[in-house]
């Protein structure tokens, strides 16, 4: 097993406030940005945990060096372990890691997903190479119930060909974690990657009335940037978006999103209904 240090982890200062269906309406760019963005994660040696009041979502990232780094409990969940109530879906973006749960070891390449089931005490990551640490992404949602952990290879999953040249829109979508596949309580989650010459992601957009959804963008080149639509459709407002960083989607938000150039996006979502198609589309006429 490998050795336990202390994660650092950042929670309480690290909570995005509640915004609803009409507060963000008067807001500013940078007030956008504080209640839906998270700009800094993926910090070397470091934990970090970003809550948001969404479905009581935990967005967080590891990224392990030298020594393997513990998921601790922020004493503001009132629990004895982070999964004593959640269950957990880690996403690696880095170089192959190894994630420990409970003693037994799963190793994870690139693009590799794990789902962690309620009640996990121990959590432990590592990397293979502290050269090429893994970067692992994380979303959690309460459980009501019990699943078995299960790993995902980088080839598996359910994938869907979307999207058209003509509307510049061509992705490839890789469902990992969701029902019929991996069992969970309401995470679901997967990644989409543009096709080349492809900008638009989720367009037309939808909302969820039933989930929120959290975005994760990655593959960015330095001076790659995402404009990321929310809002309700009459009145959308923009979030200007870089390399990992991760916008907060509320089940009352649309979203989607064009890109200066190439990226991918992993998303995970939760709430009452796990059904990938329960979607309220909006049509191109009624967004303003």
């Amino acid at each position: 097993m490998p050795k336990s240090v202390a994660s650092n982890g950042k929670f309480p200062p690290n909570t995005l406030p509640g915004t609803g269906a009409n507060d963000y309406l008067s807001l500013n760019s940078k007030a956008l940005r504080e209640r839906f963005l998270i700009e800094h994660l993926f910090v070397p040696g470091e934990l970090t945990l970003h809550a948001a009041e969404p479905d009581r979502v935990i967005v967080g990232s590891v990224v392990p060096t030298v020594n393997a780094i513990s998921l601790d409990c922020p004493a503001e969940l009132g629990a004895d372990g982070f999964c004593a109530r959640r269950e957990l879906g880690v996403f690696n973006l880095g170089g192959v890691g190894m994630v420990t749960i409970d003693g037994k070891t799963f190793t994870m390449p690139r693009f590799a997903c794990l789902y962690v089931g309620r009640g996990a005490r121990s959590v432990l990551f590592s990397s293979a190479a502290a050269q090429e640490p893994a970067q692992f992404y994380l979303a959690s949602y309460p459980a009501q119930h019990a699943y078995p952990t299960r790993l995902i290879g980088p080839d598996q999953g359910s994938v869907a060909d979307l999207g058209t040249v003509e509307a510049s829109n061509r992705r490839q979508l890789r469902k990992m974690i969701h029902p019929g596949e991996v069992e969970s309580c309401q995470l679901v989650m997967g990644w989409t990657r543009l096709q080349s010459g492809s900008v638009w992601n989720t367009m037309p957009p939808h909302r969820h009335a039933r989930r929120s959804e959290v975005y994760c963008y990655f593959d960015m080149a330095a001076d790659t940037r995402v404009i990321h639509l929310l809002g309700c459709p009459q009145e959308t407002r923009h979030i200007v978006v870089a390399d990992r960083q991760v916008v907060i989607s509320p089940s009352w938000s649309i979203h989607g999103g064009a890109g200066t150039g190439p990226y991918s996006f992993c998303w995970a979502m939760g709430g009452e209904n796990q059904d990938f198609a329960d979607m309220d589309h909006v049509t191109m006429q009624e967004l303003r």
